[in-house]
């Protein structure tokens, strides 16, 4: 069976300086406290705290958002039905590939946060509350490999253009709602949110190319199974 083209590296490493070279400038603001930045965080999230304070329902609309919808467990959870559809349908290369990539980000994730070590804004009047360091953040992280994975997937198995545009505001509409819940909220400043997201889809361009170059080498196809995308 004729094997399709393998895809382009190219594309792949361009999105990945295009988000890494940024995210690795902004861990480095983080890191060292540089004052403006500093500044922009504290006063975003002080004038959102300010709203959320006297928005109890607006509060609610959002912890639901962030605790179940965008929660990290629920990307995992679809990134593991995924990979359960990828094996059984014998592309287990590429469920392989998508399951350790996951992986990875997580690890990168909780080693960034120990590292840098930043703090989450405190109030005397929160309205909601969360767990280890605040940089970067972790549902955004999630949500971006999560749902840039998934786009992935969806090129290397050439999906129509209106799934592919759908599937594309879904993603965005996920990352940038989730960061938006994380600041809103209180447990995030807004470099942290932005951190996440360009951390995510540095790991996938870099994860994606890797599989790309890794098929071109083994002369597989992009999808790994063998069978045409």
């Amino acid at each position: 069976m004729h094997s399709p083209p393998l895809p382009p590296r190219t594309p792949l490493l361009a999105a990945a300086i295009a988000c890494g070279v940024p995210s690795l400038a902004l861990l480095t603001l983080v890191a060292v406290r540089w004052a403006p930045l500093m500044s922009l965080d504290t006063s975003v999230a002080g004038a959102l705290h300010r709203r959320a304070v006297t928005e109890p329902g607006l509060v609610h609309v959002n912890r639901v958002l962030t605790d179940w919808v965008w929660d990290p467990w629920t990307m995992r959870a679809l990134t593991a039905v995924v990979v359960i559809v990828l094996w059984v349908r014998g592309s287990r290369l590429l469920a392989g590939w998508v399951a350790a990539t996951s992986i990875l980000a997580a690890l990168v994730q909780q080693g960034l946060k120990a590292v840098v070590g930043r703090e989450r804004p405190r109030w005397v009047d929160p309205v909601d509350s969360a767990q280890y360091a605040a940089f970067p953040s972790g549902h955004v992280m999630t949500a971006a490999v999560t749902c840039g994975l998934l786009l992935w997937l969806l090129r290397l198995h050439d999906a129509q253009a209106p799934l592919w545009w759908a599937a594309t505001a879904v993603a965005v509409v996920s990352v940038a709602g989730v960061a938006f819940t994380r600041v809103y909220l209180g447990v995030h400043w807004v470099s942290d949110v932005l951190g996440g997201a360009l951390l995510g889809g540095t790991v996938v361009a870099l994860s994606a190319a890797g599989y790309a170059g890794y098929a071109r080498r083994t002369r597989r196809p992009a999808r790994g199974d063998g069978t045409p995308l």
